[in-house]
C-alpha cells in the first residue's frame, strides 16, 4: 500500500484540529438525524393536537387528523419512514424540538426570522393568513387590529397571532395554550375578539357549535413549514425534495383541498 507524505497527515490534523475549534464536526453526516432516523425507522413529529382542522383528535376514532397530520405521514411515506407522532401544548413545542425530544414539528409553525436563528425549516407548505373571530351578534365592526385598543383579543400561547397583537398599544391580550378555551371564552364573553389563521377560521364556521363568525384579516400572509434543529443538512433536503415532489405531483393539493376546500399550499393569486 502506497503511503501518503507526512506532510498531508499534518495537513488533515491540522484542519481537523481547526474544525474542531470552529466548533464543526467532520463527521457531522454521519450524525444527521435522516441517517437516525432511517436506522430506527421512524420519524418522529411533534404536533398540538388540539388546533382543527390542522392536527386534532377525531371525536369517533380518538386518533389524529387533519391537514398537518396528512402532510406528515405523506413526507415520512416519501422518505421510507413510519410516522411517530407525539403531542405537546403549543407554548412548550419548539423548546422540545430543541431539546431532541423528537426530530420534526409539523404543527402551522410559522416561518420567521427570529426562528430561522434557532431552528431550520423546510420549504413552505401552508399560506394562510391572521383573522379576527368574533361573536355571531357582535355589533362593532373590527377592521384592523387597531379597532381593538382597549379590547380584550384572544389569541394562542406562544403563536405568531401573540407577537402580532402585541405589537400594538393598548389591546390586552388574553394567551391560550390551545384554540378550544381561546373560543369558549370568546363565546362567554370574556374576550371581546380571537386571532387565529384564516384557514381555521373558515374550519370553525362549518364546525363549531359556538356562536361565532369570521372577522377582518388583519395581516399579511404568512408561511408555514416543517421545522427541525440545525446540523441536519441530509434530513433538510429529503424533506425539501418531498415536499416539492408532492407539490409537483398534486398531493399537497389534494390534501389541502380535503380539509379546505381550497389550495393552502400555494400563496393566492
Amino acid at each position: 500500500m502506497r503511503k501518503e507524505p507526512i506532510h498531508h497527515s499534518r495537513r488533515a490534523f491540522g484542519l481537523a484540529a481547526m474544525l474542531m475549534a470552529l466548533g464543526v464536526s467532520t463527521v457531522a453526516s454521519a450524525a444527521d438525524l435522516l441517517d437516525t432516523a432511517r436506522a430506527r425507522g421512524t420519524l418522529r413529529i411533534a404536533l398540538e393536537g388540539t388546533y382543527p382542522p390542522f392536527n386534532f383528535r377525531d371525536a369517533k376514532t380518538g386518533q389524529l387528523a387533519g391537514y398537518d397530520v396528512d402532510v406528515a405521514r405523506t413526507v415520512a411515506a416519501r422518505l421510507g419512514l413510519k410516522p411517530e407522532f407525539v403531542t405537546t401544548e403549543w407554548a412548550a413545542i419548539l423548546a422540545g424540538l430543541a431539546a431532541g425530544k423528537y426530530d420534526v414539528i409539523v404543527s402551522q409553525v410559522g416561518i420567521t426570522d427570529k426562528r430561522r436563528q434557532a431552528f431550520d425549516f423546510s420549504q413552505p407548505y401552508t399560506y394562510s393568513s391572521p383573522q379576527l373571530i368574533v361573536r355571531s351578534n357582535e355589533a362593532a365592526h373590527y377592521a384592523s387590529l387597531d379597532d381593538l385598543k382597549g379590547k380584550k383579543l384572544g389569541v394562542g400561547q406562544g403563536s405568531v397571532f401573540e407577537q402580532q397583537a402585541k405589537q400594538v398599544p393598548g389591546i390586552e391580550v388574553k394567551s391560550y395554550p390551545a384554540a378550544p378555551e381561546n373560543l369558549q371564552d370568546l363565546a362567554f364573553g370574556r374576550v371581546d375578539a380571537a386571532l387565529n389563521d384564516s384557514l381555521m377560521v373558515s374550519y370553525l364556521l362549518k364546525n363549531s357549535k359556538l356562536p361565532i363568525k369570521a372577522g377582518a384579516r388583519v395581516g399579511k400572509v404568512e408561511r408555514m413549514g416543517i421545522a427541525m434543529r440545525k446540523g441536519n443538512p441530509k434530513l433538510k433536503a429529503a424533506i425539501d425534495q418531498a415536499l416539492g415532489d408532492l407539490q409537483a405531483d398534486g398531493s399537497l393539493k389534494a390534501i389541502s383541498m380535503k380539509w379546505f376546500g381550497s389550495d393552502a399550499s400555494r400563496p393566492a393569486p
